[in-house]
């Protein structure tokens, strides 16, 4: 394959070790993951970053109740986190956590700047204060609310303290204009309305970035009193993971090479710190800003968003015992789109499960390897004798995967899923045009029954490559069935990639039919 060795950086939101993060968390991985594994399969010389965020108040508090420290505390749930990310096959380059000692120093020193620089001075803080969320709010922000915290809905609590600010108004206008001079750098488009209108132009408040009331966190080198708060200790993840460090002469080639991010990938709901925030913080650093941020939707349980406090989430771990790893990446890629928030439920994954991975995908695969063995025991035949209903097939597989490249691109991916799906109808509509079974009653139509299964077998091997960012467990067993290594992303462009005259392997399931009533009843009862 030809490396065209464009930089490709991308991480996610680390996610937070206070408990272990539920399906909603996790599919920022998941997408992160499909972008990443196509920027590979396009040529991309690719960086993907994920993580944990292991200080704080919460970290703090849920240690002591079980009576354990709190690196202790986040060990045991940083290796949950990690084995859910294994069994989700995410394909990360690195992990970090922020208890890792390289990054606890790097922050130690990219604070110590910003404050030698005039971006942090000393103040005190006074206001409202959400210990899960583990943020201020203006009281404002409250009254918008309700009286309640506007992330989590949870109870405030008046908090009065010595803190350190980082000086956002300071920024303002600068951060302003590298937003309205850069139209792709927050996406989607409403995010950039929603940051721009809420939270820019009323006025950036200085950010308190210290706290002197907790004490599992990076001190302050300068304060040891103080522990550096959430904001710079996690947002710097992305540049730590890269071995940045601003007392270093020259930085490490890593860092020269993979900065800036090519695009974060977060959940709405953390767009206000990292379109604020982390922009601000890479200022004050003298650093390039990431090429863009992406705000993906919520997915909801109902009509609400998940909440661990809440108690209304379902965790991958549980969907993957049930259903496997890539029936539940294809749901998440599937049903998410770009901008609108959906709804999980187990009706509605049972109902995609067996519409689209098991009538649509298997079923196909399974009839056309079975066919070959029926017919040509079991060898890729020659395609000899072309008619218009297989230049038509040809056209329109050719299309979609046009179409599916460019939404690919723009991470449009619930929207790319609908091209490989619209190449599988095709081609299931294709055996129902051609009836293989009533060509092969006729020894005169061998050619044409030939050319009929090399068509059918070329359109899978198409569908696998294009689904191998989605669901690639499942490629992986289409490629097995239909034996080839041909599977390069630039094949997928001309019909014809498939070599006859190779015998395929064994026709077996990939996806076996649910029962959903049974499965409801099961869970009913669990």
């Amino acid at each position: 394959m030809n490396k065209n060795n464009k930089k490709f950086y991308i991480a996610t939101a680390i996610a937070y070790s206070s408990k272990q993060p539920h399906i909603g968390n996790d599919y920022d991985l998941v997408y992160a993951d499909a972008i990443a594994r196509f920027k590979r399969m396009s040529g991309c010389d690719v960086f993907f970053s994920t993580g944990t965020d292991e200080h704080g108040q919460k970290v703090e508090g849920n240690a002591r109740e079980a009576n354990i420290t709190p690196k202790e505390y986040v060990d045991k749930i940083t290796g949950m986190i990690c084995d859910t990310y294994r069994r989700l096959n995410i394909s990360f380059d690195k992990f970090i956590r922020t208890t890792d000692g390289y990054h606890e120093e790097a922050i130690k020193k990219i604070f110590t700047k910003l404050y030698e620089n005039g971006d942090i001075y000393k103040s005190y803080y006074e206001g409202l204060y959400c210990v899960p969320c583990e943020s201020f709010f203006t009281p404002t922000q409250v009254k918008d609310a309700g009286g309640v915290c506007p992330d989590c809905g949870g109870k405030l609590r008046e908090e009065k303290e010595e803190a350190y600010f980082l000086k956002l108004s300071k920024y303002q206008e600068k951060l302003e204009q590298h937003i309205e001079n850069n139209p792709d750098f927050l996406v989607p488009v409403q995010r950039k309305r929603e940051i721009m209108n809420n939270f820019i132009k009323p006025g950036l408040q200085d950010l308190c970035v210290s706290r002197s009331t907790v004490k599992w966190g990076v001190q302050v080198e300068f304060d040891p009193g103080h522990v550096v708060y959430v904001w710079i200790d996690a947002l710097s993840n992305y540049i730590t993971t890269l071995g940045y460090n601003p007392e270093n002469k020259e930085q490490p080639e890593l860092f020269n090479k993979y900065w800036p991010c090519d695009l974060h990938v977060i959940g709405k709901d953390i767009m206000r710190f990292h379109s604020i925030y982390w922009p601000v913080i890479l200022m004050g650093l003298g650093l390039e800003q990431p090429k863009q941020i992406l705000g993906h939707p919520w997915l909801l349980f109902g009509d609400e968003k998940m909440s661990k406090s809440k108690g209304n989430v379902v965790y991958s771990d549980e969907l993957i015992e049930k259903f496997g790893a890539d029936a539940v990446r294809y749901y998440l890629l599937g049903e998410m789109p770009f901008d609108r928030d959906t709804s999980f439920t187990y009706v509605n994954f049972i109902r995609k499960y067996n519409a689209d991975l098991v009538n649509t995908l298997s079923n196909l695969v399974n009839r056309t390897v079975v066919m070959t063995e029926k017919y040509f025991d079991g060898i890729i035949p020659q395609s000899n004798l072309e008619e218009d209903l297989d230049r038509d097939l040809k056209e329109v597989v050719i299309s979609k995967v046009g179409e599916y490249a460019v939404l690919m691109n723009e991470y449009k991916i619930s929207e790319a899923i609908e091209t490989i799906n619209a190449i599988l109808y095709r081609t299931n509509k294709y055996i129902d045009e051609t009836e293989p079974w009533v060509l092969a009653k006729d020894e005169t139509k061998k050619d044409r029954l030939g050319t009929v299964l090399y068509n059918l077998l070329e359109s899978i091997r198409i569908a696998g490559i294009l689904l191998s960012p989605i669901i690639p467990e499942t490629s992986a067993k289409i490629f097995a069935q239909i034996n080839t290594d041909i599977t390069d992303y630039e094949t997928v462009f001309e019909f014809g990639g498939l070599k006859p005259g190779i015998k395929l392997n064994k026709a077996e399931p990939i996806f076996m039919r649910l029962d959903e009533k049974k499965i409801m009843a099961e869970i009913e009862k669990e």
